[in-house]
């Protein structure tokens, strides 16, 4: 998809989210509202959403270009049946989500409701850096190493993927 696409699907994502947060009746004017009123509460509601999409955005731009490079899922190269899960390339992969993680964690910078999100990333962290303590990307031999990384690779496959739902459950407050 397109990033041109991906705007586009968001802010029509945002405005339906707006749209509902901003149905109270009257003038429209904010000043007409006392503040502590329950019908007041659609500004912030249209806040916390303008900065769930804001989140979604960025997070989706920073995966976008490294998971059209690197694939994810089965396409990865660090499938657990991909050839490749054992060399430089998966590492790289792996650096790259590592990457995209790290900007999810600093776009939602411990906001309340993004808790998937939050979570994902930081099994990320722990699984590219279990590759790299492993030396999974070095082609190990010995039965027991190899095993001990197919976790962490499966994990690091499924990053990208990962990442999108969690910032998509984040619109949700989730």
């Amino acid at each position: 998809m397109t990033r041109q696409a991906l705007r586009a699907v968001a802010m029509l994502g945002l405005s339906g989210v707006l749209i509902t947060g901003c149905g109270d009746s009257g003038s429209g004017n904010r000043a007409d509202r006392p503040s502590a009123s329950p019908s007041s509460s659609s500004g912030s509601v249209s806040a916390k959403a303008e900065v769930a999409q804001n989140v979604k955005l960025a997070v989706e731009e920073g995966i976008s270009a490294d998971e059209q490079r690197f694939g994810s899922g089965t396409n990865s190269p660090c499938a657990t049946s991909s050839p490749q899960m054992f060399t430089a390339k998966c590492k790289a992969a792996a650096d790259a989500t590592s990457k995209a993680a790290d900007q999810a964690l600093r776009e939602i910078n411990g906001r309340k409701g993004f808790a998937t999100l939050d979570s994902v990333a930081r099994k990320l962290q722990v699984a590219v850096r279990t590759y790299g303590t492993l030396g999974c990307a070095t082609g190990p031999t010995a039965a027991d190493t190899r095993k001990a990384c197919l976790e962490p690779a499966a994990v690091i496959a499924q990053g990208f993927p990962e990442l999108r739902d969690g910032a998509n459950l984040g619109l949700a407050g989730k």
